[in-house]
């Protein structure tokens, strides 16, 4: 399957269904301006047969589709023509786009569209595509198709410059893909940044190469012996000097405007301390890589959020403990003050450790339970190459598994006195781990939707999440064992 970008100047004409228009949508409104059709980062031209689309308005990514492209036809049209009729479509028991533009615009008794409110403590939709062949367009509940205005809740953002930001890259032995990435990140858009690569526990000296001979100054090279991602990003966050510090992984491509995006609302909100973005599959080729997209990838929709701890969402009955709905580790930073006074990341959590995962949502619940608010926003945008064998992706079922309870042991670990709120929210978060690991039958060859029951998991892939379920908590206490005594980084004499 193709990865695509496509950016569209969606008018209001676009979505207000004619009069004529049917259940199915507004097949004779006008479809998009085609801005700009790009294949995903590093493809070829998009040609005929299935495309998985990243759907922008005028830069902005607004939401996802898969369609299929006929021979002899013009690809830019037939995807064009695809988000018209899915965005004047939208989902059951909505009010259509045009309806909520028209409507918004009366209550403000002016003209105009109407802009997207940040949803503070509301579910925000999908961001991956649906299963079946019809092409359809997952985007923020209630919107006109355009996306949501980042800032305070109930106001428009406040005008700032985006902070100083150092961005942490942890890797280990693989200096081709840490070449792509930092290549993506050296293109930011961003006016004050720098780069800190850390070399964990490296068996050869192909790192430290690279970025001496292809980086020099630009890059700075940190090394930490100790392994396990944990431990290195703590490096990281002893070497930086940024007052907001990104994560991201080694084997990604970052949207230029990616660091900009993510760390403006530390300017926007003084309470905010964590801020995550969109993570979208770069390649789709390999049956492993469509079906853990299918199981929803690393997306968590197009609708901006906030969550606040004074303010706990009411649909959301285990926060903070639903750690993997705020974000990833391939797309997170914090405020630098935040993040060292919580301690950092667990060192006995992460890759390349017995707990196998867990090190992001850990920091995720430490920055929230200390009241600091967490921010998610989809316009800052990475695109992370998926596992591409049947083997990596049953390593990373069972690291799933194991990560989730892994840090919920470190969580009472560390912090004992959310031991109560958890004990409270155990019997439905039970519930929940047994949904989000079912078994399902589902279609193959497309990615399915996230956040629903109808996407695709093999039985197999199944029964190694809630294995890695049972093996997290040992795993935590063998590597706690490991790193007994390890000082943080930034508190070393």
């Amino acid at each position: 399957m193709q990865v695509a970008e496509l950016d569209l100047d969606i008018g209001p004409d676009t979505l207000e269904p004619p009069p004529h228009a049917g259940p199915h949508g507004a097949r004779g409104a006008p479809a998009p301006r085609v801005l700009a059709l790009r294949p995903g980062p590093g493809g070829a031209p998009v040609g005929p047969g299935d495309v998985f689309v990243l759907v922008r308005h005028r830069g902005r990514p607004v939401g996802t589709l898969t369609a299929t492209v006929p021979y002899g036809s013009d690809p830019a049209e037939v995807l064009a023509a695809a988000a018209r009729d899915r965005l004047a479509r939208p989902p059951a028991g909505r009010p259509s786009p045009g309806a909520t533009r028209h409507r918004a615009a009366r209550d403000r008794g002016s003209p105009g569209a109407a802009k997207a409110p940040e949803a503070t403590g509301t579910s925000g939709a999908s961001g991956t595509p649906g299963t079946s062949r019809t092409p359809g367009i997952s985007r923020a509940p209630g919107t006109s198709g355009a996306p949501g205005t980042p800032g305070t809740p109930g106001g428009e953002a406040r005008r700032a410059g985006p902070p100083r930001t150092s961005v942490v890259v942890a890797t280990r032995e693989r200096p081709g893909r840490l070449a792509r990435a930092l290549d993506s990140l050296l293109a930011q858009d961003h006016p004050d940044f720098e780069i800190v690569v850390v070399d964990n526990a490296p068996l050869t000296g192909a790192t430290r190469e690279l970025i001496e001979r292809k980086y020099g100054e630009r890059v700075r090279y940190v090394l930490e012996p100790v392994p396990g991602l944990a431990v290195a990003h703590n490096r990281g966050v002893a070497a930086a000097d940024g007052a907001v510090l990104a994560f991201t992984d080694d084997d990604v491509v970052a949207d230029p405007h990616w660091l900009t995006a993510l760390t403006a609302p530390f300017a926007e909100d003084p309470r905010i301390g964590c801020v995550t973005g969109l993570i979208l599959p770069a390649r789709l080729t390999t049956p492993a890589q469509i079906l853990l997209e299918s199981h929803g990838g690393f997306a968590k929709g197009f609708a901006p959020r906030t969550y606040d701890p004074a303010r706990p969402p009411a649909d959301e009955p285990l926060f903070p403990f639903t750690a993997g709905r705020f974000g990833s580790g391939a797309n997170m930073a914090f405020r630098a003050r935040a993040l060292r006074a919580a301690g950092g990341f667990d060192p006995a959590t992460g890759t390349g450790t017995a707990a196998r995962g867990g090190d992001d949502l850990y920091a995720f619940v430490r920055i929230l339970a200390d009241g600091h608010r967490l921010r998610y926003t989809p316009d800052a945008l990475v695109w992370h190459h998926h596992r591409e064998t049947e083997r990596d992706l049953r390593n990373q079922a069972f690291g799933y598994g194991a990560g989730l309870t892994a840090y919920l042991t470190a969580l009472v670990a560390r912090r004992p006195g959310l031991l109560p709120a958890l004990l409270a929210r155990l019997p439905r978060g039970l519930a929940h781990a047994r949904t989000m690991t079912a078994h399902r039958e589902g279609a193959r060859g497309v990615p399915g939707e996230h956040g629903t029951a109808s996407h695709p998991w093999p039985r197999s892939l199944s029964r190694l999440e809630r294995r890695g379920m049972l093996a997290g908590p040992l795993g935590y206490v063998r590597a706690r064992r490991r790193v007994r005594g390890l000082p943080l980084p930034w508190e070393e004499r």
